[in-house]
């Protein structure tokens, strides 16, 4: 169970927020509900931390799950083990229980025991690092969430599902597969080949069995996607291409697959694997912790400049891409507002202030660029507004940043009579 008043801090998240969102936020907030055992050079506070996480986080993976459906969170129950606690979680309601099949909650065990470590991969590397700086363990696990969350680490399960909406119908298999052969061809099969094992992925074949037993349970031969991606496993495990560059279905393959069946959603896909994963971060982060460590400092190699021109800070303010800056009329020549940062027009007003006049007075066409060190500048018009009422115009202006395609918008304001020009 967790503390009550997490439901209260979930209720704070959309309904529509991602469950790794709500997993990076209510994991690293764990420290504020029990912040009496955070002494990380305490062994039992070390171990108590440990087993709150480990035994917590099915319960705070289903209330994500609930939370983005709108149906009332489910207590887990002691006579239940670990998976079977955790399915009865994400599927029983206070007004239906869940029937817990044996050959499903095998494979979710499966799932996580496969899942809870697999050497210094980028989330492990993760905790370890803020770990390093003596963070709380809430907090670095928190941490290898948010690593975990990017689709090259921790969606590989995910993106299968998503390659094989790409593909959409048996009678495409054909043709993309021809397309991953294709080393021109961006598409890439999702769910083959490891870049740690350049063979058979050990796992692999625990999950290809459980995948059999878990389509064969559920009996749901004529899905077209689950049928689609048993296809492609033989394909791939017959095709001379595959075998020879031992491109073999892995264990996000089957693992996507096994979870598609079961009924979970695919954006909750890496919160099961964030889930199965917690036991390995946390036995990395108390085998340091436990013994000699320094704080982590990768060196880095500086390969930039040699020698750059002082640019003045106004002029990097006035790049940025959404800052719309406003500037009053006086004989139309444009100066900066109160509003407005000092400094701004005399690194890249000024030498538009012509053109800008011009412009006004004649409509004369797009100025010439301006160059200012390693930057080039333009100057447009753009399309004219009347304030209904006020006896004024705005003719507004945009100076492009041809160096980083942005716009700077500058706009100037005169009486009445408006100009008569089209915009540039």
């Amino acid at each position: 169970m967790v503390h009550e008043k997490l439901r209260t801090f979930i209720e704070g998240f959309r309904r529509e927020a991602h469950p790794m969102a709500i997993m990076c936020g209510i994991v690293g907030a764990l420290s504020a509900f029990y912040h009496n055992s955070l002494d990380i050079n305490n062994e039992e506070h070390r171990r108590r931390t440990a087993l709150r996480l480990i035994a917590k986080m099915p319960t705070l993976a289903a209330m994500s799950y609930k939370y983005a459906r709108g149906e009332p969170f489910v207590y887990p129950r002691n006579d239940l083990d670990y998976a079977e606690n955790f399915l009865h979680m994400m599927f029983a309601t206070p007004c239906e229980d869940y029937e817990i099949s044996p050959v499903i909650a095998r494979a979710m065990d499966r799932i996580l025991l496969l899942h809870a470590d697999h050497e210094q991969n980028a989330s492990t590397s993760t905790v370890r690092m803020a770990g390093s700086t003596g963070a709380n363990p809430y907090a670095c696990v928190a941490a290898g969430i948010a690593a975990l969350w990017g689709p090259a680490h921790g969606g590989a399960n995910e993106a299968v599902l998503n390659m094989l909406d790409e593909i959409g119908h048996e009678r495409n298999l054909d043709k993309f597969v021809a397309k991953a052969k294709d080393r021109d061809d961006p598409f890439r099969l999702m769910g083959f080949g490891h870049r740690v094992y350049k063979s058979y992925d050990p796992r692999a074949k625990v999950m290809q069995q459980t995948c059999d037993e878990v389509l064969n349970e559920l009996g749901v031969e004529d899905n077209p996607t689950l049928r689609m991606a048993q296809r492609l496993e033989k394909i791939a495990l017959e095709d001379s291409y595959f075998v020879e560059k031992r491109l073999y279905p892995n264990v996000d393959f089957y693992s996507g697959i096994i979870l598609k069946a079961i009924g979970i959603p695919v954006e909750m896909f890496t919160v099961i694997f964030a889930t199965g994963r917690t036991p390995g971060w946390i036995a990395h982060w108390n085998e340091m912790i436990g013994g000699a460590y320094r704080l982590g400092r990768p060196r880095q190699l500086y390969q930039g400049h040699q020698r750059r021109d002082f640019v003045p800070v106004g002029t990097l303010l006035c790049r940025l891409p959404s800052r719309v800056w406003s500037f009053a009329s006086r004989n139309t020549a444009p100066r900066a507002s109160a509003s407005g940062i000092h400094g701004c027009k005399s690194a890249l007003i000024r030498p538009f202030e012509r053109s800008i006049s011009s412009n006004m007075a004649g409509c004369s066409p797009q100025s010439p660029v301006q160059r200012d060190g390693d930057s080039e500048f333009s100057l447009s018009r753009l399309p004219q507004t009347e304030a209904p009422g006020t006896g004024r115009v705005t003719n507004r202006f945009g100076i492009r940043d041809q160096s980083f395609s942005r716009v700077i918008r500058l706009e100037v304001s005169q009486r009445l009579p408006p100009l008569a020009c089209t915009s540039a």
